[in-house]
Formats: C-alpha cells, sequence, structure tokens
C-alpha cells in the first residue's frame, strides 16, 4: 500500500479534506499549492494551518506552473502516488480571464503529469469535471460517452487534461485515473460555490440570485463522500488490458493505456429549488430571490451514473442533501461568526 501521498491543492476546498482524511489513516502527505486571489486567501491559509498541525504533513506554496519548485518539491518527497487537484477552478471566472485556465490547468497539469512519468509514481490521479459533458443531453452521464461538446473554456482544458494524460499513460505506461467531479459541497466549501453564496447571503439578510429561474438540477456531491471515493480509487490502479475484450462492460479502461476515467456523483439529480427550501428550513427563514435567465456556458442539469465507482471501491457516495446542508450551515456559522 502507498504510504506517501503528494496532493496539489491542499489548501484548496477538496485537497484539505481529502489531506485530512488520508492524515488520519497513517500516510504521510505533502500539499502544494498557489494561495491564488481568486477567493478568500484567508480561507486558504486557515486550512493549511489545521493541516500542518499533523506533524505528517508538510506544505508548499507555490504555482504550477513554476516547474522548477514544484520538481524540487516533489523529488524531495519522492511521493508513492500524486493526487492533482490544484487548479483554476470556477465555470463563470472562466468568461472573465480565460488565460489563467490555460496557465494552471493545462501547463500546470503538464508539470504535474511529466514529474509523475519521471519518479514513475504507482498512481497518478488527477480531477476532472462533470463539466466536460457539455452539451451532452442523455442523463445520467456515464463514464463512456462520448464528451465533445464543452461549453466554456474551464471544461476545455479540464477535457484537455484528460487527453494529455491518456496520451502519458499510453506512452510511459503510467496508471493514471481521473475523476469526474459533480457539484460537490460541503463544511470548508468555497465562496464562489452556489451553497456558500446562497447562506452568507441569506444570513446578511440580502437576495440570493437563482439562474433559470429555479429550472436547474444538479448532482450535489458531499465533499466527505468524495475524499472517501478518491482514498478508494488510490488502491485502484489501472492496468493496461492485454487485449480489448479483457474490458468489462461499462468500465472506460482504455484499451491501450492504464487509464481510466471515474465519475464521483450522489447518482441523483437534485432540483435546485428544493435545494434552496431544504436552506431555507435549516435557517428558519425564506430568502429573498432574485430569479435570472441562464448564465452563458452554464447547462440546466447534471446528473452522474455512478456504478462504475461502485463497481471499482465497492463503494457510492449517499450522502442526502438535507443531511449535507445542515452540516454545512453549522460550520458556516461558526467559522464565519454570523
Amino acid at each position: 500500500m502507498p504510504s506517501k501521498v503528494f496532493i496539489s491543492g491542499t489548501a484548496g476546498f477538496i485537497g484539505f479534506h481529502l489531506a485530512k482524511l488520508l492524515l488520519s489513516e497513517g500516510f504521510v502527505v505533502a500539499g502544494y499549492d498557489g494561495m491564488t486571489d481568486y477567493y478568500d486567501v484567508q480561507l486558504k491559509r486557515e486550512r493549511h494551518r489545521r493541516l500542518c498541525e499533523d506533524p505528517a504533513f508538510m506544505a508548499t506554496e507555490g504555482m504550477l506552473e513554476d516547474q522548477g519548485l514544484l520538481d524540487a518539491t516533489i523529488d524531495a518527497f519522492a511521493p508513492d502516488v500524486i493526487v492533482h487537484l490544484a487548479a483554476q477552478a470556477g465555470v463563470r471566472y472562466s468568461l472573465e480571464n480565460p488565460r489563467a485556465y490555460l496557465d494552471s490547468n493545462v501547463v500546470g497539469t503538464f508539470n504535474v503529469m511529466e514529474a509523475a512519468r519521471r519518479l514513475k509514481v504507482q498512481h497518478l490521479l488527477m480531477a476532472s469535471t462533470s463539466s466536460v459533458y457539455g452539451a451532452n443531453e442523455e442523463m445520467p452521464f456515464v463514464e463512456t460517452e462520448k464528451a465533445d461538446t464543452q461549453l466554456t473554456i474551464y471544461a476545455a482544458t479540464k477535457k484537455a487534461n484528460e487527453s494529455m494524460a491518456h496520451a502519458y499513460a499510453h506512452l510511459w505506461n503510467l496508471p493514471t485515473t481521473m475523476f469526474r467531479f459533480f457539484t460537490v459541497y460541503g463544511p470548508w466549501g468555497r465562496p464562489d460555490l452556489a451553497l456558500y453564496k446562497f447562506v452568507d447571503a441569506m444570513l446578511d439578510g440580502k437576495p440570493i440570485d437563482i439562474y433559470n429561474h429555479g429550472d436547474m438540477y444538479r448532482d450535489f456531491t458531499h465533499v466527505n463522500d468524495l475524499v472517501r471515493a478518491i482514498r478508494l480509487l488510490i488502491d485502484t490502479a489501472p492496468e493496461r488490458p492485454a487485449a480489448h475484450s479483457d474490458i468489462v462492460p461499462g468500465d472506460s479502461l482504455s484499451p491501450v493505456a492504464p487509464f481510466r476515467i471515474v465519475n464521483i456523483g450522489n447518482n441523483d439529480k437534485v432540483r435546485l429549488l428544493d435545494f434552496i427550501e431544504a436552506i431555507e428550513a435549516v435557517l428558519g427563514f425564506k430568502a429573498e430571490r432574485n430569479y435570472l435567465p441562464m448564465q452563458r456556458g452554464d447547462v440546466p442539469a447534471t446528473w452522474a451514473n455512478a456504478s462504475l465507482l461502485e463497481q471499482l471501491t465497492g463503494y457510492r457516495p449517499r450522502t442526502d442533501f438535507r443531511t449535507g446542508i445542515t452540516d454545512f450551515v453549522a460550520w458556516f456559522r461558526e467559522y464565519s461568526g454570523k
């Protein structure tokens, strides 16, 4: 079993929770994060501060594009496994600053892949997104369906990551798993995510913006479920099949590389207005609602088929969104003092 895991993005929402889980299981973890000001840097620093309380965790501040620092950090740590979560996130911000996505998500990811190739790690795991399904309409989304109609630069960079990773897995026999995240939420979440924005605005007595007039559906996935799935996938490195016939039906395993794509979602879709009503129930009052048209690049629905994740690991996310909202509000009140 691998004992040393390098995680990019440990000051981020998901990276923080994954590092915490791995540390609790006795792993030694090295974190790497750029601390960009896309959102409140203080929240990022507080996540890192808490992780640094564990002597088995070490942190480096640096950008993925800084190949010299990234290489020196990874080489010194000599990980068994690399989990690459750091990225320029946010669908809407990609309309304002697309170059940031190319720098971080394409150049930065290439630098991580090069390090994984050079060190011959046991398993490289990298984050993709449900946004790569783009204009696909057949749901729930399945990993084996074509995904060629991305609607934002953010989604396009993540699809590019999948293609780059497949090439490296094929060329260098580098076991690689890409996971496609669906709408992740929970304590220590990002301020640009819907749940954080809704709760923050409501507690301040401000209206909440509801796009597409509320006719939206999302596969809300609790962060604890998500990182548990990643933890199990660490131990499920893909192997290059000897023949195409060796691939089990429904498996996204490449016929020419130790490469696999896995959805991590709650296997359900929730109506946005039901999600908002659940927030209102937890807070004990109604939100002032500002209904707006659909934003450019957004999609009306996401919904994961999580059968492959369960087939590979025996695990499927199951946290009910009402439970997850209660969990988040308790953390938010304590963290914000509201």
